[in-house]
Order: C-alpha cells, then structure tokens, then sequence
C-alpha cells in the first residue's frame, strides 16, 4: 500500500454555508447592476410598457419567506393586508391571488350576504378589461354594459339611468386607466334605486376622489397588483371595504369557505361540535389565498407607491402640456377637479376627422419602438367569448364603439425618465409632420 500524504490525514474539510446576511448583499448587488441606466438611442432603444416595479428589499424579504420554509398566506400577508387598508382609508383588506379572484370574490360576497343573487343585472361599462364582466357571469347574474364618456373613459351616469330595470341589484364602475369616476353621482342613482355597488379600482392605486381614496365609496372594492400595475405582488389582488359582515364573508370564501381566517371562529364551532373545527366550511369557497412571497412583495411596494405616482402625473402632465398644440385631431386626458388621476397609461383618442387613423399612429411609434395597447377589452360586446354567458346592451355603446377604433395607450410608469418622455414627443411630432 502506497503511503498516505499528510495533508490526507485528519478530518474532512468543513465548508462554511453562508449566511443569509451574505446571500442578501449578493442579491442587492445582483439588483443593482439590473438597475444600472442603459444608453438611450432614439428610435432603437425599447420604450415598454411597464418596467419592473421591484427591487432588493422585495427579493430579499421573499428569501426570507422561501428561506424559513413559512411560504403560504401568513403573517407577512397579514402585514400587508394592515398596510393597505390604513393607505386606502378602510377598515378591511383581504388579499387574494389577483385582481381577477378579487372581483369573483366581491360577487361572491354580496350573493352571500344577500345583497345579490343569481340572475340579478349588474351594471358595468362597455369598455373595460374582461375580468370586470366575466365573474359577473361566473356567479350566475348578468352584465349590463352601458356606454362609457368620450373623454374619461370612464362610465356614463346618464347610461346608467337609463339602464336600470325592476332587475338591477348593483352597479360596478371601473375607475379606468387611474381616472375617478364620477362617485358622487354613481353614489346618488344607487342610493335612490337601493343598489349595491362594488369600484373595479383594480388600476387607480391611490387614485382619489373629492380627496379620498377611490374604493371607499361604495360596497367593497378591488385592487390588482399584477406585474404591470403601479406596485406589484407578481400576481396578487385585495378586496376592501367598510362591512364587517362582507369583511367575514371574504375571509372566509377565499380559503375554501372555512372558518380559521375568521375573528371569532371558536363561537362558531360551538355551534358544531359534531364537526373538527379545523375543517368546519360556512360559505361554498375558494382556494384564492395569495403566498407570503406576495405579501412580502406588498410590504416593501407600499412605500414606493406615492413616488411612482408623482412620475406618472409629472409625466401626464408634460405630455399633456406637448400635445396640446394637436388637440384638433386628437383627445388627451384630463383631470377632473378635485380628483387625482394616477395614469396607469397614457391614451390617445383621434378625433373623427383627423387625416389619420389610431393605427397609423400607434404602428408608426412601434417603430420606432414604443410600445403601444389598445384601450383594455376594447368594446366587451365585441368579444367573441361573450356568446357564451347571458348579457344585455342598454344602449348602442357609441362611444365605446369609438374608443375601440380610434384609441390607444403606450406605456406611463417609474421607468418614463426625461430621456424616454422627450423621445416619445419627437416621435409624435414627427408622425405629425408628415400629416396634411
């Protein structure tokens, strides 16, 4: 046998794992090179939709969560939940898996409460994203889409009116692309008619009306807080409102309709001895529980929010103050007194009568990078999936109808410096120009 060199005697080596203080510093230098800025060149350099709203806080806090193996809705979750509701100004939030289960949620809630019931109309706008109308259907009532204004978007009151039948249960307004919409107004038809309502605020993160916070003046209300959303949970959505007996019942049905999540759950299991209160169900539920990566997410977005708010205003408004020499062929948006529009995006409506059309505009600035949507769904009624659940059209949706032809946004978000903002101005100008 051959001799054994002596630095193979004695113990094995013993690596050191690192700490997650280590792995934390990593990760901020990970995220900060991401966030180094890029050389802008014109006409070649992307201008997207949306830009990461997350940073190494979010990262961090989420290997934390990963880390301690505590990943599903927990205290974190809670913590957010708490976070938002003292921003918004209510008294419940409750966190589910996205803007979509949100609303489905809501619905879910009034029917529970007896607020709603199956068959009942509901009144929504025309032009909207498709997860404001689909769980309207999906809890077996009906969509009533009403035509929208030209220059908010947003819905019509006087549409409104106009639509309501011994049928109607609810109105729910969408407060589109950041706008308010008119609350006091909505406020009034439902109170005089003794409706229901629930704000689709799922894009007007701190949007506000008459200085309070939209989702504060109806029923209950939800937030979404997918990727390209002012802040962002990844995926993610919140329910909010003043009921405490809707606060319960969301609770409740976002976790399979049982009892845990609830204040009081042992005075309701007495009521059930024959049943093993872990598993004791009161409502027909869902499994609509976001993770504590998402309320990890939520916990460090928050603080952000109103920074990222002030560039998207700052933004609008330089926009706003450009374009306005082509208000003749085009429309921009507005501000209502006494509200505050966040700007999810910036739209574009051309008038009628201008010598070009939306697409001509929004194809020549893809080309030149710019990236360009149209309004939401566009016009619900036109969507092949709605052969497919009971609906009914109050009106002919003029305007809808036009929004859906002749309008489109391109991207307002944190990631919009001067650079982008000036170039974007050159582009217009220069797709103007060229116009008779």
């Amino acid at each position: 046998m051959l001799p054994v060199a002596e630095a193979e005697w004695g113990p094995p080596a013993i690596s050191v794992a690192p700490t997650f203080d280590a792995i934390a510093g990593a990760v901020r230098q990970l995220m900060a090179q991401r966030d180094r800025p890029q050389v802008f060149v014109p006409g070649v350099t992307r201008i997207p939709l949306n830009v990461p709203t997350y940073g190494a806080d979010e990262v961090v806090e989420a290997l934390d969560s990963l880390c301690s193996t505590y990943v599903t809705m927990g205290k974190k979750v809670k913590r957010f939940e708490e976070m938002w509701a003292d921003y918004v100004g209510v008294k419940y939030a409750v966190m589910v898996n996205s803007g979509s289960s949100a609303n489905l949620l809501a619905l879910s809630a009034l029917i529970a409460a007896g607020k709603l019931s199956p068959g009942d109309e509901i009144i929504t706008p025309a032009l909207t994203w498709a997860t404001t109308v689909f769980p309207i259907a999906q809890v077996g009532c009906v969509p009533v889409l009403v035509d929208v204004d030209p220059i908010t978007y947003n819905i019509d009151p006087e549409a409104v009116i106009e639509a309501i039948t011994p049928n109607t249960r609810t109105i729910m307004p969408v407060h589109l692309l950041g706008n308010p919409c008119a609350m006091n107004r909505l406020g009034f038809i439902a109170a005089s008619q003794g409706l229901s309502i629930i704000e689709d605020a799922c894009e007007a993160h701190g949007a506000e009306y008459q200085g309070h916070k939209v989702c504060s003046f109806g029923d209950i209300a939800t937030f979404s807080f997918f990727f390209s959303h002012h802040i962002s949970t990844i995926e993610g959505g919140m329910v909010v409102t003043n009921d405490p007996d809707l606060a319960q019942k969301v609770r409740s049905m976002r976790a399979f309709g049982w009892v845990r999540d609830l204040p009081d759950p042992e005075s309701i299991a007495d009521q059930y001895p024959a049943i093993d209160p872990r598993f004791l169900f009161i409502h027909p539920g869902y499994n609509m529980r976001p993770t504590e990566i998402q309320g990890a997410f939520g916990m460090h977005q928050l603080p952000r929010l109103e920074g990222y708010i002030a560039i998207r205003r700052e933004n609008m408004a330089y926009w706003n103050k450009e374009f306005a020499q082509y208000q003749s062929w085009i429309t921009l948006p507005s501000e209502a007194p006494n509200t505050r529009h966040v700007s999810f995006a910036y739209p574009i409506t051309v008038k009628e009568g201008a010598p070009f059309a939306a697409k001509e505009l929004s194809h020549f600035l893809e080309s030149r990078g710019v990236e360009t949507r149209p309004i939401e769904s566009g016009n619900m009624a036109l969507q092949p999936a709605m052969k497919y659940i009971p609906y009914r059209i109050a009106d002919p949706l003029t305007n809808a109808q036009y929004i859906h032809e002749s309008a489109f946004f391109w991207g307002n978000h944190h990631g919009i410096s001067t650079v982008e903002r000036e170039a974007i101005v050159r582009y217009v100008r220069e797709f103007m120009g060229g116009q008779r």
